[in-house]
């Protein structure tokens, strides 16, 4: 028989030497459980129900971004928050993507175990194959828990990512403008 989320957490508590029988912990390996459900909710999700047809036609063919979407995730690793932003950028070629779609693509990788670096590349991906645009550009900066709260302990450390896909990656022009655009270019 299967033991439950719950009653591993309960485990783990007992395992780090405390008493799961107090009162401030009688509910935690619920809670706990509960709260690393809703943090890895993202396995349930999938770009096609995400973006729900949420692909427009338009003529535009200018560079699409969206900046500062926050995201929280869990590193793979060591299980602590990685916590940041990501700035997503797209050229479109005859259609659009609702612009929550964009939000909704990054909390949904963001919501599974993740390495940062795997994080930007699936939504670079998702955005390429859902719009089949002339190009992607993500990048995320992020602060890692398991580098500020154990190993080195650096507290002001970030971590950026970038992958540019299509017009991007083969512009140079492109790219700066993309980058002077979020701030992340020195001119």
């Amino acid at each position: 028989m299967s033991t439950s989320l719950p009653e591993h957490y309960r485990e783990i508590l007992v395992g780090l030497g405390e008493n799961p029988e107090r009162e401030g912990l009688l509910d935690t390996p619920k809670r706990a459980a509960k709260a690393m459900q809703y943090l890895c909710h993202g396995y349930g999700q999938s770009v096609e129900d995400i973006v729900n047809g949420a692909l427009f036609a338009s003529d535009s063919d200018e560079m699409v971004i969206v900046a500062d979407i926050e995201l929280y995730s869990l590193c793979e690793h060591h299980l602590l928050p990685f916590i940041g932003k990501a700035h997503v950028a797209y050229i479109p070629t005859g259609k659009v993507l609702g612009l929550s779609k964009v939000a909704r693509i990054v909390d949904m990788f963001a919501r599974r175990l993740q390495i940062q670096e795997n994080l930007t590349r699936e939504i670079a991906d998702a955005i390429q194959s859902i719009t089949q645009a002339a190009g992607v550009a993500v990048v995320i900066e992020a602060k890692h828990m398991c580098m500020m709260m154990r190993g080195v302990e650096k507290q002001n450390s970030t971590m950026n990512t970038s992958v540019m896909l299509g017009a991007f990656r083969e512009s140079s022009s492109t790219r700066m403008e993309f980058l002077q655009l979020i701030g992340r270019s020195k001119s």
